[in-house]
């Protein structure tokens, strides 16, 4: 059934330029139908690179199936999509994997397979599975891992192949199997990226080196426009790299500690709060962690995790929150209660956030849905999965940044953060107009590339 407003979105399908299999989408059309069609092919797996632009890129190098399936839904719901010849080519052509370690399987199952494994790269991605330590088990790279909603499991292999081997009822149940299994050949957290993973996660943090061929869609001349406002949520990262010494610089109570080039550490005078920097994180690191403690040697009383590609203005409360000493409070704190949420989320619901509340997920989230702040109810004290999480882009599954903040963080750290959200405002200037008139139609084109012979030799 098509949807209102997503019959107005363009949206050019075409192969990634500087990828062999991943796949470009390039949005066109009046701005409230192309937010509609952005939010449509990022809950298909695309992820932005700009407003404009985003990317399919896999583990198992089946992107221009995907891709089609997501033009197949978007075109039921009343949007215009049309596909490059040469994607449309690598659609209609058969291919398998070489060497491929399952060899009974056929091509539907392999698929299966490979959908599994990805959805278990994008948990991990995204924060949903934590992986608590890995080994290496003679032939492939074992782990385990919990997921939010509170189940462990045992992961077995790498990219395309990993699979759930076992679940567990508890997270020290399934660690203490693990430790029993491997021994001295277990390492904490997750394991290195591989070659796959590190190219997929290169090819979503950059922009393609050339757009879409020219006759397919057309952009008006550049043109240096007055600065337009966005809401902070909706802007890029900025400059993360000024932030701990301009910090340093204006709160002397902070001491700086640099134990590696990597990292710089800020540490209170009271020893009972951490800010640790990281300076070129990999992909599923986070750029920025903090902590308070009960004493310079006690138990830790709350913690948060900022990604890499969070907007500098939401670090920038974070750390000016830290600043004050009621925004970390010493002492343990109450859990959540109704009042409390209140209070965290009072800045979102004074703007018209709405409000959703499930079973164990309670949501506020922006009205063109860039952002939102979700709680937990089922987190626990001393868990490793987050209660709070602070979103931006994409979705809350699978944002394009994220602020991560366990049980007892402060109420009025996070409601710094979410009149940020509600209030903040970057100035942006366009680097450019792009024509909102009808594509080209190239559907005869394609219409007419024949599907391809079968291939038993590898095309991958």
């Amino acid at each position: 059934m098509p949807q209102p407003g997503l019959g107005e979105a363009h949206i050019l399908l075409a192969r990634h330029p500087d990828h062999s299999s991943a796949v470009t989408a390039t949005l066109t059309g009046p701005k409230a139908s192309r937010n509609l069609a952005r939010t449509a092919l990022s809950h298909r797996g695309f992820r932005w690179i700009d407003l404009r632009t985003l990317v399919l890129a896999r583990i198992d190098h089946d992107e221009p199936h995907y891709a089609d399936q997501a033009a197949q839904a978007l075109r039921g719901a009343g949007a215009k999509v049309q596909i490059t010849p040469s994607l449309q080519e690598e659609i209609d052509t058969e291919w398998t994997y070489g060497n491929y370690p399952m060899p009974y399987l056929d091509r539907t199952e392999i698929r299966e397979v490979s959908a599994e494994a990805q959805r278990i790269h994008d948990d991990i991605a995204s924060g949903r599975l934590t992986i608590h330590m890995h080994a290496h088990d003679g032939w492939t790279t074992v782990a385990v891992g919990t997921y939010r909603d509170g189940k462990s499991v045992y992961l077995h292999g790498e990219d395309y192949v990993r699979q759930e081997v076992t679940d567990y009822d508890s997270e020290a149940e399934a660690v203490a199997d693990f430790q029993r299994q491997h021994s001295v050949a277990v390492r904490p957290g997750p394991a290195p990226l591989t070659d796959i993973e590190r190219a997929a996660a290169d090819i979503l943090t950059a922009p393609p080196s050339e757009g879409p061929a020219p006759e397919l869609i057309q952009d008006a001349a550049p043109s240096a426009g007055p600065p337009e406002s966005v809401p902070v949520y909706a802007t890029d990262s900025g400059d993360h790299e000024a932030l701990p010494d301009d910090f340093l610089t204006r709160h002397g109570e902070w001491e700086k500690w640099r134990p590696h080039d990597e990292t710089t550490i800020a540490s209170h005078e009271s020893l009972t709060l951490r800010v640790e920097f990281l300076h070129e994180p990999l992909h599923g690191d986070n750029a920025w962690t903090f902590a308070a403690y009960e004493s310079p040697v006690g138990e830790r009383l709350w913690h948060a995790t900022a990604t890499p590609t969070t907007p500098v203005e939401v670090v920038a409360v974070l750390l000016k929150s830290l600043s004050k000493e009621d925004a970390w409070c010493p002492g343990l704190q109450a859990p959540v209660d109704e009042e409390g949420l209140a209070e965290a989320s009072r800045a979102l619901e004074d703007v018209g956030w709405p409000l959703h509340v499930g079973s164990r997920l309670i949501e506020w989230t922006a009205p063109d849905i860039g952002a939102g702040l979700r709680f937990d109810t089922s987190a626990k004290q001393g868990s490793v999965l987050p209660a709070w999480t602070v979103w931006g882009g994409g979705n809350a599954d699978s944002p394009r940044w994220a602020v991560h903040l366990s049980t007892h963080a402060p109420t009025t750290l996070i409601q710094d953060i979410t009149f940020e959200l509600a209030h903040g405002q970057r100035l942006r200037h366009p680097q450019h107009t792009t024509a909102t008139a009808p594509l080209p139609p190239i559907q005869a084109a394609v219409a007419h590339v024949p599907p391809a012979a079968p291939r038993p030799a590898p095309r991958r």
